[in-house]
């Protein structure tokens, strides 16, 4: 029996890689959560779960579909060029469409801060691809990415799957003014922000426990679950520290047009503040320690066209990049439709169609905002007040069980609001946030009657468990 049971293991074994069960292992976990449940019919399936986990926008369909609809017949569908291989890192026209594109939007002052390279840029499908194949061009299998904490999940499949990347957390609130043993206040924005001792700290933890020498620090900026943006002086800081340490910072930007409270967001790009242009450079003068990821998938809501941008002007990775970038390149008739879409200018207003547009998605996603920490606020329930992305990072810790680790307590939690009042939200946990009872909840991810049904199944839950 034991010898036909291990022939039976080493048959199966053989069916697949020991990589192929890893990478789904890196998967988070609310992603599965969110595929396994029932979701939320109005007809068919009135007490489905709404799902307020995954990041997505689905309130601005009535303007793209027409618009994106408009450019695609604006063209020839297959030009003659575009039939043929193409470049490796995007066609040149997109590239320099994305040039202009990308200086608007992150304010790069063309005299003060010189203007993007667009050799530099690298138009890949999707961001989690750029990413991945940015991060193998700097960095060894085993070696580390710090990312501060709290972190998108997903970081850890985009970075461990293939590339063989060690994720190192930056824990940030024991090297702040807050103490979470003494507070009675749920952590204010400060309490997340990257200083200089944080990154010290967790670099040496991660040689001196671990054995894996950082070599990225990725951040998300704005930021992914927390909704705000770090402050210009905290992103010098990290500028700085990588500098001097000879490692990479990739600043992830991704949101970078979803800044809808742009007065109080402080919101400068990591490309605005580390240029730093002479005659005898190109670009704007970043060095090799500095880059940049974007793609449309959020600010424009097309995750489906697969379409990610990766910026840097380090010599030595540029060939590299677009090379490896012929394992994940887009299509050439979607480059053209984007290419059009980035010209296009508004017949209403004449501002370029994507000035337009963003305007009126901020609108939209303030709109949302507003309503759902409205609704936090007569709750009593505490909160960072979101500035940027399509997200509110809501305190949920006063519910949490009093048996078990702190991971169970959250995990009964979220099965509770799951399971019985169909609310999807994303667990802390799965971000490795530094305490229980946190979770994201995605406000732009549900029709105007699930929202308002999202509000009203929090506010019987709250009001069950206070009672």
């Amino acid at each position: 029996m034991n010898m036909a049971a291990d022939d039976e293991q080493q048959a199966s074994s053989s069916l697949s890689s020991s990589r192929a069960p890893r990478a789904v292992s890196l998967l988070p976990t609310y992603l599965t959560d969110a595929r396994a449940i029932q979701k939320y019919c109005k007809d068919t399936a009135p007490d489905g779960a709404l799902q307020l986990s995954v990041a997505e926008n689905q309130m601005l369909e009535d303007l793209l579909v027409p618009t994106l609809t408009k450019l695609s017949r604006s063209r020839e569908f297959f030009p003659a060029d575009a039939i043929y291989y193409q470049q490796t890192h995007g066609r040149e026209p997109l590239r320099h469409a994305l040039k202009g594109y990308l200086e608007g939007l992150l304010d790069l002052d063309k005299d003060s801060n010189g203007t993007l390279d667009p050799e530099g840029i690298v138009v890949g499908a999707g961001c989690n691809a750029v990413l991945e194949n940015l991060c193998v061009s700097l960095a060894e299998p085993g070696q580390g990415v710090m990312i501060p904490l709290p972190y998108y999940a997903a970081f850890e499949f985009d970075l461990g799957s293939r590339a063989g990347l060690e994720v190192v957390p930056v824990p940030t609130m024991e090297h702040s003014t807050y103490d979470s043993s003494s507070s009675n206040e749920s952590p204010p924005p400060e309490a997340y922000f990257v200083s200089k001792a944080a990154l010290d700290a967790a670099k040496q933890k991660s040689i001196d426990e671990n054995g894996i020498e950082p070599r990225i620090l990725l951040i998300s900026h704005p930021h992914n679950p927390l909704g705000i943006c770090y402050p210009p002086s905290v992103m010098e800081v990290m500028i700085d520290w990588c500098r001097d340490n000879k490692i990479h910072l990739v600043s992830d930007e991704i949101y970078a047009g979803s800044v809808y409270e742009k007065d109080t967001a402080d919101f400068s790009s990591a490309l605005k503040l580390a240029s730093s242009p002479s005659p005898e450079t190109t670009g704007l003068g970043l060095g090799p320690y500095v880059h940049f990821v974007y793609a449309f998938s959020k600010d424009f809501a097309i995750s489906g066209l697969r379409v990610g941008v990766m910026y840097s002007e380090n010599e030595e990775i540029r060939l590299p990049l677009q090379k490896l970038n012929d394992l994940c390149s887009v299509s050439s008739q979607t480059q053209c439709l984007v290419e059009d879409m980035l010209k296009d200018v508004s017949p209403s207003s004449s501002m370029p169609w994507t000035q337009e547009f963003l305007e009126e998605n901020q609108r939209r996603i303030r709109e949302r905002k507003d309503a759902w920490e409205s609704c936090l606020d007569e709750l009593g329930l505490p909160h960072l007040d979101s500035k940027a992305g399509l997200f509110c990072w809501m305190d949920l810790s006063e519910f949490l069980p009093t048996d078990g680790t702190p991971s169970e307590r959250e995990r009964a939690l979220y099965l509770e609001l799951l399971q019985e009042y169909g609310l999807l939200f994303t667990p802390g946990d799965s971000m490795k946030n530094e305490l229980p009872g946190f979770f994201r909840a995605v406000f732009t991810a549900a029709s105007d009657h699930e929202f308002e049904l999202g509000m009203e199944r929090l506010r019987k839950y709250v009001q069950a468990k206070r009672s």
